[in-house]
């Protein structure tokens, strides 16, 4: 990927390498000349010009067939959460929030999902869609750690509901912009080796997330690469969440404003608006997010990779509706469940006389007793008592009359937690021991390293589809079935509309 001036200059200015060379000898495009004289102030190998660069130049033939695969699953993982979150009393909220801050307006196109045929301007519907894809922090999760889907699906459906029909991308025009949002989110968390770890300052949906929809955005836009290099820098200030929030009902608002920041960003760089040409390679760019952000990294991989990120990093689809970390320690519970099933018949609470959990350290999702529905979905406590007492974990599980129950309270006043040093809080490296003391003194373990949905233990293509269905229960049969075919084929020959406008009630 190491450019020529030539092909660089060509490429910024979307057009052929005689139409430059025109300009220049007869000084007959001052805008032709104007975007040489800016961008010859850039080094030729700079972080910011490679990655526009890539999100400009970005297409079909850059997927590899399991990447095709893997976005698809993707894709109708995030429809089916952004679903079943817009039921929630949060997603019910937010809209209320919207109608009385933006109104309805008739001339509104893009579709907030789960409604009957709400809709709003797009920026408002990507952030109420992207809200609704984490109010149950059921989406998924990449390595390095971030949940990549949110911020970008539903900013590019909104902004695909609003464009007029001789410009309407196809579903393969999606899937492209898709992409190309999910790429740039990976190569920028690449920049820092901290953010391999579970994050305990910053939240990087609301970091790499507002990049990824600004460049997915672009992309569908079809904007060229001056234009992507300033849709980035925008976006840039709209980057940011503290880890403080995790647990509480504003953290599904960072998926939201990046899915909407995003948006924001590219459209207004469509219309001229720019911001610093160089905002990813300075300290005081987007090296602002990490201390340790080196862009000679990403550098290094764009040089050398043959295939896109997510060809050799799979992604995390979710088998239960909470933090990545707790599918660990909940697999290991019900491992030890069936223990001690096996071991005894019939299995009571009462049975238990302690529980110690052996998990990394991370404060945020180490909640002894959770007092609401959101710090459950983040308490390793709260879901192995879960687990072990119920033998499932369900969105029911984190509601007020089942999180309350005394039953629930005993164990948790049962548990204790363990974090040793060498346990790793990172997704790639860590595991959880479920150690139960029967009162008949016995001892039950069970250790988890890979949980079932986990890239290294993916979901079958079969319990994707269960999810999906399972999470899309207000929809007719009809459009379940409709939905599960479009993104099948995420067609180059079927409009985009075509699939965005069916996810109402």
């Amino acid at each position: 990927m190491k450019y020529s001036t030539a092909r660089q200059i060509t490429r910024v200015l979307g057009c052929g390498n005689s139409t430059v060379l025109h300009a220049l000898r007869r000084n007959q495009s001052t805008t032709a000349l104007n975007g040489v004289q800016r961008y010859s102030a850039y080094p030729l190998q700079d972080l910011t010009t490679l990655l526009s660069d890539h999100v400009a130049e970005f297409s079909y033939d850059d997927l590899s067939d399991k990447v095709i695969h893997r976005s698809k699953r993707m894709i109708l993982d995030t429809i089916g959460v952004g679903l079943i979150g817009s039921q929630t009393d949060i997603a019910d909220t937010l809209r209320e929030f919207a109608m009385e801050t933006h109104g309805v307006s008739k001339h509104a196109k893009a579709l907030v999902w789960g409604t009957e045929h709400l809709k709003m301007s797009p920026p408002m519907a990507a952030y109420l869609n992207g809200c609704s894809t984490h109010t149950m922090d059921f989406d998924d999760t990449w390595h390095p750690a971030t949940h990549p889907s949110g911020p970008v699906l539903p900013s590019i459906l909104a902004l695909a509901d609003s464009l007029p029909e001789s410009l309407q991308p196809t579903l393969q025009d999606v899937l492209v912009a898709f992409n190309i949002g999910i790429q740039v989110q990976g190569a920028l968390l690449r920049c820092s080796a901290n953010a391999r770890n579970i994050p305990n300052r910053l939240h990087p949906p609301a970091i790499v997330g507002v990049m990824g929809s600004a460049a997915a955005s672009a992309r569908l836009l079809g904007l060229g690469t001056w234009k992507c290099r300033h849709a980035m820098a925008i976006a840039a200030s709209f980057a940011g969440a503290p880890m403080a929030n995790a647990g509480t009902m504003t953290k599904p608002l960072h998926s939201g404003k990046s899915a909407r920041f995003g948006l924001e960003a590219a459209l207004l760089a469509e219309k001229g608006i720019e911001g610093n040409s160089q905002i990813l390679d300075i300290d005081s760019g987007f090296g602002a997010f990490y201390e340790d952000y080196d862009p000679e990294r990403l550098i290094n991989i764009l040089d050398t990779a043959d295939n896109v990120l997510l060809h050799d990093q799979d992604i995390a689809i979710k088998q239960y509706p909470c933090h990545l970390g707790m599918h660990w320690g909940i697999d290991a519970a019900l491992s030890a469940r069936d223990q001690i099933k096996n071991k005894m018949g019939n299995f009571s609470f009462n049975d238990i006389q302690g529980i110690k959990i052996i998990a990394p350290k991370s404060k945020y999702i180490n909640r002894q007793i959770p007092k609401s529905e959101h710090e459950g979905r983040h308490s390793f406590q709260f879901t192995v008592c879960s687990a072990l007492l119920d033998g499932t974990i369900t969105p029911e599980t984190f509601r007020q009359q089942y999180r309350e129950r005394q039953s629930v309270i005993n164990l948790l006043e049962k548990t204790a937690i363990e974090t040793p040093e060498d346990n790793t809080p990172s997704f790639a490296d860590m595991f959880v021991k479920v150690i139960v003391q029967l009162k008949d003194g016995a001892l039950v373990e069970s250790s988890c390293s890979t949980p079932y949905g986990h890239w290294r233990y993916p979901l079958t293509d079969t319990d994707v589809q269960k999810k999906f269905l399972k999470n899309t229960k207000i929809l007719k049969s009809k459009t379940r079935c409709d939905i599960i075919n479009l993104v099948s084929s995420m067609d180059k020959n079927t409009s985009a509309n075509e699939l965005s406008q069916i996810l109402y009630k």
